[in-house]
C-alpha cells in the first residue's frame, strides 16, 4: 500500500502541475532581469522572490518555475488533502499559494472549504485574494478568475 507521500507525489501531483506551471506562467509574467513587484519586492523571471536577483536565461527562467510550483503543489496538497487527488482545484490552489505564499494559503477560507469537501465553496474563496499592498489591483481580480475557472473543472 502507498504511503501518503508516495501517494502525493503520484498521478494527482503529477496532472496538477501539467495544469498549474501554465497557469502561473500566464499570471506572472516571466522577466529575466530582476525588478520591483507592485508592492515594491524584489522578484525575476515568473514572480520568484526567493533567488538572487540577478539576471536569467529563458531555460534558467523555466527550471526555477517547475521546480518552484512542484515546491508549492506538494505543501498545497498536505495541507487540503481532499484535492491532492483533484488535479484542477489542486492546480488553482498551487497557483494561488504561488502567488500569496503556503502559509497564508494554508490558513484561508478556500482550504478550509476544500477540507471540509465544500469545494465549489473552495473554488469560489480564491477569489478573496484580491488584493496587494492593502489595495484591489485588477491583475490579481483576473488571476482569480482564472484560477476560478481552472479550479470549477469537473465539478
Amino acid at each position: 500500500m502507498a504511503t501518503k507521500t508516495q501517494k502525493l507525489a503520484g498521478g494527482g501531483i503529477a496532472a496538477a502541475l501539467a495544469l498549474a506551471v501554465p497557469i502561473v506562467a500566464t499570471w506572472e509574467g516571466k522577466r529575466n532581469d530582476p525588478y520591483l513587484d507592485v508592492v515594491g519586492v524584489p522578484t525575476v523571471c515568473y514572480g520568484e522572490t526567493r533567488v538572487a536577483m540577478r539576471r536569467y536565461s529563458d531555460a534558467e527562467c523555466t527550471a526555477m518555475l517547475e521546480k518552484a510550483v512542484r515546491g508549492f503543489a506538494e505543501p498545497v496538497a498536505r495541507c487540503s488533502p481532499t484535492i491532492a487527488d483533484r488535479p484542477y482545484q489542486l492546480a488553482a490552489a498551487t497557483s494561488l499559494a504561488y502567488n500569496i505564499g503556503v502559509a497564508a494559503y494554508c490558513r484561508s477560507t478556500a482550504d478550509r472549504r476544500f477540507d471540509a469537501r465544500d469545494f465549489k465553496g473552495g473554488c469560489a474563496a480564491m477569489k478573496f485574494w484580491n488584493k496587494a499592498g492593502g489595495r484591489v489591483w485588477q491583475g490579481l481580480v483576473n488571476r482569480r478568475a482564472a484560477e476560478y475557472r481552472l479550479c470549477m473543472v469537473g465539478l
